[in-house]
């Protein structure tokens, strides 16, 4: 059956407009509160959010539901989501709720679901939880001396900043260092200075200030001009970036140069191959993941495996791989011996840690390996299928041979906006610029 509701990370769409009203929190919530109550025991379900104006109306409605199927609520306000599923474990719950659209702007909002393990749920239990949703809930309603409770879990804060610091080797302090952290008026605006102040850092803290329509807006991962300013101004070591819900991190060094995910990824995984810290044998990347990276990984014997796009596949591979690192060029860090989802607090931590131990200014440190260049365009279609004509398989092809071996091309569809996503990467950037032009120029002919 294909998935109605849910994409590659969970149910995301405009607040207020379908598939993100009330009415579609209010069942989801009962159709996997539902789903998850097992046994006789008292259910419980953590429901945390990022900083948005809709989560004053998606969150009061979730809470309705699961009480209605009679499980009990425990509210953690705004927290980043790596939180909300180390709190899902930690508290025994049976399900864990984040409220966020992650990096896109507030007028989005999103529901991401967490089972009792701390890890997102699988296709299969996504697509009984719509069913159950297309069926009759009314029927599983809880008796009245049965409906669930909802309270606030006041300490959620510091737990979270002590689970997050206790992945900081230690030892080790950042005593000396200057760090500027982008919080994006998201969910991480008060533990992410807190974090880097305990450990020893002089912190100059940047968008903390949520409004609920501010998020994400000019700053965060998805926007590091501000970052890349105020790290020079105040003569700063490094920059950290986070998006809206804290699950993805980009750093910037001490000239505001960026450091994207895949030289964070090169970063750790050269530090853990060292320690004989690494496992798997590699790490796992998206298919939009560097060429360069690839190639450096093979210089220090680990192996680059290839997930599809969305940390959810990049996690299933490092399950079945047994790695512990693993991530995507856009930030999103899983290191699955802290956390059983991305979390770019931790992420930046066992940078930093590498950073404290070599004693070298960031913009050596991060400089791993020299990016190949690429190039990524979105085509707008109004059929997707428009990646499979003739016309566009031809230019693919051609595109190939003039790449030759040292290059690649994807294309895909976008999950969840009619575009198809075309990307080259080789050693010459004109080739890569010419190609990408090329193939995008023949989708959009056939889809004109």
């Amino acid at each position: 059956m294909a998935r109605k509701l849910f994409g590659t990370d969970g149910i995301r769409g405009k607040a207020n407009v379908e598939p993100m009203t009330a009415e579609t929190a209010l069942r989801v919530a009962m159709a996997a509160g539902h789903r998850f109550t097992r046994g006789d025991h008292r259910h419980l379900v953590v429901v945390g959010k990022d900083t948005r104006l809709s989560n004053y109306m998606i969150e009061p409605a979730m809470q309705a539901g699961f009480t209605a199927m009679g499980m009990d609520v425990v509210l953690v306000g705004p927290m980043p989501t790596p939180a909300v599923a180390m709190l899902t474990r930690s508290l025994r719950a049976d399900l864990g709720v984040m409220i966020s659209a992650s990096h896109n702007l507030f007028e989005d909002n999103g529901i991401k679901l967490f089972g009792p393990d701390g890890y997102k749920l699988s296709d299969e239990v996504e697509e009984e939880i719509e069913t159950l949703i297309e069926g009759g809930l009314l029927d599983h309603l809880a008796a009245s001396n049965k409906l669930g409770r909802a309270r606030r879990l006041d300490d959620a804060r510091g737990r979270y900043i002590e689970f997050v610091k206790h992945s900081f080797p230690r030892g080790l302090r950042l005593d000396g260092l200057k760090v500027v952290v982008d919080c994006a008026n998201g969910a991480a605006y008060k533990v992410a200075p807190t974090v880097f102040h305990e450990l020893g850092a002089d912190v100059i803290a940047m968008a903390i200030e949520p409004d609920g329509t501010n998020i994400n807006k000019d700053c965060g991962a998805t926007s590091t001009e501000a970052l890349q300013q105020q790290v020079v101004a105040h003569g700063a070591d490094l920059g950290v970036a986070l998006d809206g819900d804290a699950d993805r991190v980009i750093l910037c060094d001490e000239t505001g140069a960026v450091v994207d995910g895949d030289q964070v990824m090169a970063m750790i995984a050269r530090s853990w191959q060292a320690d004989g810290r690494i496992a798997g044998g590699g790490v796992v990347a998206t298919v939009m993941s560097n060429l360069g990276l690839e190639k450096y990984l093979e210089t220090i014997d680990l192996n680059l495996v290839r997930a599809s796009v969305g940390d959810r596949y990049v996690l299933e591979k490092m399950r079945a791989g047994n790695f512990n690192l693993g991530g995507e060029q856009s930030g999103h860090l899983i290191l699955s011996d802290y956390s059983t989802t991305g979390d770019g607090l931790i992420a930046a931590l066992q940078v930093l840690a590498g950073l404290v131990a070599a004693g070298a200014p960031m913009s050596a440190f991060s400089h791993v390996f020299e990016p190949y260049p690429q190039l990524l365009k979105n085509v707008r279609v109004s059929d997707r299928s428009a990646m499979d004509a003739p016309a566009v398989k031809t230019a693919i092809a051609e595109a190939e041979a003039q790449l030759g071996g040292d290059g690649r091309v994807l294309i895909r569809p976008s999950g969840t906006e009619p575009l198809i996503r075309v990307m080259a990467e080789g050693l010459d950037e004109a080739v890569v610029t010419s190609v990408v032009d090329e193939i995008a120029d023949a989708i959009a002919a056939v889809s004109a």
